[in-house]
């Protein structure tokens, strides 16, 4: 995130930022005579979901988790990308920006997060009936801890956030993270020795699919009617 959108988030913590001007807010952030640096970087933070502007009343104020005030809408955060091929992404515990979601779609509202899936090994899963396709958001449960062989999972291995099928394999003392592809990859192996590198972040329940893959998925959906 940009240095000076950091410095916003922050201002924004303990203040209504639609108090104030444009210049005003530079100033405050040592941004003096800026006002057109901050109007971008203001509607960045929108962009992101990380900032509710209500322009007809002229209130800014940061956005958090959870239902959006006088909206039916719910504000699911998103923690960054995970890798859907070999782990090459690390894991961003820090707040990137917000999805926000009609409460009728989610299939949990509370302590949930999104992640945004790179890559193409998942793009046979199927989770309630979607698969995992390059740019889609997972939604992920990090209070499930009880992992079943067949679940997708969220892993972090050397702190590299990954998507994967979870198997334990008790007899060999080994976890497997499976890909589920039209192309061929890997599993992951993981001795139970290593165990203490290896975490389980939460258990994938739900896909949101990506504008142009729900898209082109409908378009499939209409092929074989």
């Amino acid at each position: 995130m940009h240095k000076i959108q950091e410095q916003i988030l922050k201002l924004s913590t303990d203040r209504d930022l639609g108090k104030f001007s444009l210049r005003q807010i530079g100033i405050m952030i040592n941004q003096t005579n800026q006002p057109q640096k901050i109007k971008h970087h203001l509607l960045q933070l929108e962009k992101k979901g990380l900032l509710n502007i209500n322009r007809a009343n002229r209130i800014i104020i940061k956005t958090g988790p959870g239902l959006i005030q006088n909206s039916k809408l719910f504000s699911v955060p998103i923690l960054g990308s995970a890798d859907c091929g070999p782990a090459t992404i690390y894991a961003e515990q820090n707040i990137e920006g917000y999805l926000r979601v009609s409460g009728k779609i989610l299939s949990r509202k509370k302590d949930i997060f999104a992640i945004q899936a790179t890559g193409y090994s998942m793009n046979k899963a199927n989770i309630n009936g979607e698969c995992i396709e390059d740019g889609d958001y997972v939604i992920v449960d990090p209070k499930y801890r009880s992992i079943k062989n067949g679940d997708y999972v969220l892993s972090i291995i050397d702190g590299v956030a990954n998507i994967k099928k979870f198997f334990k394999d008790t007899a060999n003392k080994r976890i497997i993270l499976l890909s589920e592809s039209s192309m061929n990859y890997s599993p992951i192996f993981i001795h139970f020795d290593d165990i203490d590198r290896y975490l389980v972040n939460g258990k994938i329940i739900q896909v949101i699919k990506k504008p142009n893959n729900a898209w082109s998925k409908f378009k499939r959906l209409l092929r074989s009617s």
